[in-house]
């Protein structure tokens, strides 16, 4: 592979007084801070104010405060302040990749794309919106008599848990649709990663969006968590699988809703008639992009033996020929890991596999000639599923190949595994490619694609099953879950019941005609 040298200069637009003026924001009276650095170094940017209980409850009442008004809004008075944000997030989206880049160490290219993110979503919901947020009427019990009309109203206050692997992406993208749908937001992001997410709610204010409605906390998980959940109307939770349990256990107590998009065992499956070159381009993407810190990424390939050597020789050349530094422009083609401790687990996952019999292709290392939190494109044969990495999400730039004989041996591979977040199928017959694909139990599955064709898609749930998640996020769903449904039922005349003086034996006669009538017309 080829090594971009470690000196690098912090981007001119990440300055001190830019800072602290973005962490100025998080409420903090317990004197407490955590050291926020730069990942490429390691050098100290900013210390991060670290919010109490206390603080909050109170980031939680002013955010329900500020909600009561912005709910009165009209909707197209709602809907105008993220057309305005549109702009400014795509006029600035290189001084946010520089702070995606400062805060996470991910490659120029990824933080990018990262910034794409919230554009997109508003543009959907932006068309989307009126008519999902529109009341709804129809026809009560008795024809011409009664009314029923499907209200949407706001939750509250969202509570949304931000992972630190797209923090800008899911820190603000996930709380547009809620936005727009009238509620508040008291966001939690990562220590790692709050810089950039700070910045977004920034733009959000500037393009006229109420100061106080969207609040920011920071803390460690179980320092924040509890408070968060324990005062938030819904909570958007995105990361580990165990933390999820915990979360949505709180949540449950507190009968409140949740949406959680957990961990993810990903298996891509290359079928005969695949064209290899696009195959190994795209595998490239789906295990190394992002360093392997995709949510969505690929850690299990599965090849066909006819094919097996093939794919390897050309996976294993690419793999050797990615450019990995640290740098500020588009130079490198992955980047860190996100901080020496995840470099650590993921150097764990690799030692424990050797241990137990398989082999390294490739890569198997740190380098910390790059940075503290770098770690080699690394290819894996022999795992099996008594070693971690063959069950437990690795979360890094780390992928073990598998042979197999019959495309049913390789669909019973791809769902042997707790997990159904993400999968991959590839094939020249599109149509068999599908059905295969099908057949995999996986919330998303991209044919021919790694995962930016199903997580783009924003007109399409996107979600987990088994232990990937609960819920989803984009589509029509991605709004409503924000809303809370209010039946309002109008009754024009008192015809429910029986008249004065009726027999109540003629009243139940009439009553069953009347749903006999009602099917054979469909009245409902």
């Amino acid at each position: 592979m080829t090594l971009t040298p470690q000196r690098i200069a912090r981007p001119a637009s990440v300055t001190d007084a830019f800072l602290q003026r973005l962490v100025a924001r998080v409420p903090s009276t317990g004197g407490g801070s955590w050291k926020l650095t730069e990942v490429y170094t390691g050098e100290v940017l900013v210390e991060l104010p670290q919010s109490t209980p206390a603080d909050i409850e109170r980031a939680f009442a002013a955010a329900r405060a500020a909600q009561q008004e912005w709910a009165a809004w009209p909707l197209a008075k709602r809907l105008k302040v993220f057309k305005k944000a549109h702009t400014l997030f795509v006029d600035n989206a290189a001084k946010t990749a520089d702070l995606i880049q400062v805060e996470s160490g991910k490659n120029r290219r990824m933080a990018i794309e990262e910034t794409c993110d919230p554009p997109m979503v508003m543009s959907h919901y932006l068309k989307r919106a009126p008519k999902l947020l529109a009341p709804v009427k129809r026809g009560g019990p008795v024809p011409f008599l009664t009314t029923s009309t499907e209200i949407r109203q706001p939750k509250g206050v969202v509570g949304i848990i931000a992972p630190w692997n797209f923090p800008f992406a899911t820190g603000i993208s996930d709380a547009i649709s809620a936005l727009m749908a009238g509620n508040a937001i008291v966001l939690k992001p990562d220590n790692k990663t709050a810089l950039s997410p700070l910045w977004g709610i920034s733009m959000l204010e500037e393009a006229g969006l109420p100061k106080g409605l969207f609040q920011v906390v920071c803390g460690e998980g179980p320092d924040v968590g509890p408070t968060l959940i324990d005062n938030a109307n819904y909570v958007m939770f995105t990361g580990s699988t165990n933390t999820g349990r915990v979360i949505g256990e709180r949540a449950g107590r507190n009968l409140i809703g949740c949406c959680l998009e957990l961990g993810g065992k990903n298996p891509m499956i290359v079928l005969e008639d695949a064209d290899l070159d696009e195959a190994v381009q795209g595998a490239v993407f789906g295990v190394f992009g992002n360093t392997g810190q995709i949510c969505m990424h690929i850690e299990r390939i599965y090849l066909p033996e006819s094919r097996y050597d093939d794919f390897k020789t050309r996976f294993v050349a690419a793999a050797e020929r990615l450019r990995v530094g640290a740098s500020y422009d588009f130079g490198p083609e992955m980047g860190s890991l996100v901080s020496p401790d995840h470099k650590e687990r993921v150097q764990a996952h690799v030692d424990d596999a050797i241990a137990k019999g398989a082999t390294v292709v490739t890569g198997g290392k740190a380098r910390p000639d790059l940075g503290p939190a770098f770690f080699e494109p690394t290819i894996l044969e022999g795992v099996t599923k008594d070693m971690l990495c063959g069950v437990t999400e690795t979360f890094g730039p780390v992928v073990a190949l598998h042979r197999y004989r019959t495309v049913d041996e390789a669909v019973a591979l791809a769902n042997d595994t707790d997990y159904g977040l993400n999968a991959s199928v590839w094939g020249g017959d599109v149509e068999a490619a599908g059905a295969v694909a099908r057949r995999i139990e996986s919330g998303n599955v991209n044919v021919n694609d790694i995962l930016a064709t199903a997580f783009a898609s924003k007109g399409t749930p996107s979600g987990g099953v088994k232990q990937s998640g609960v819920g989803a996020r984009h589509g029509d769903y991605g709004l409503l879950k924000y809303t809370d449904v209010q039946n309002l039922a109008v009754l024009k005349k008192q015809v429910m019941g029986a008249r004065p003086g009726q027999d109540y034996d003629a009243y139940v006669k009439s009553m069953l005609s009347g749903l006999k009538m009602m099917r054979k017309t469909r009245m409902r």
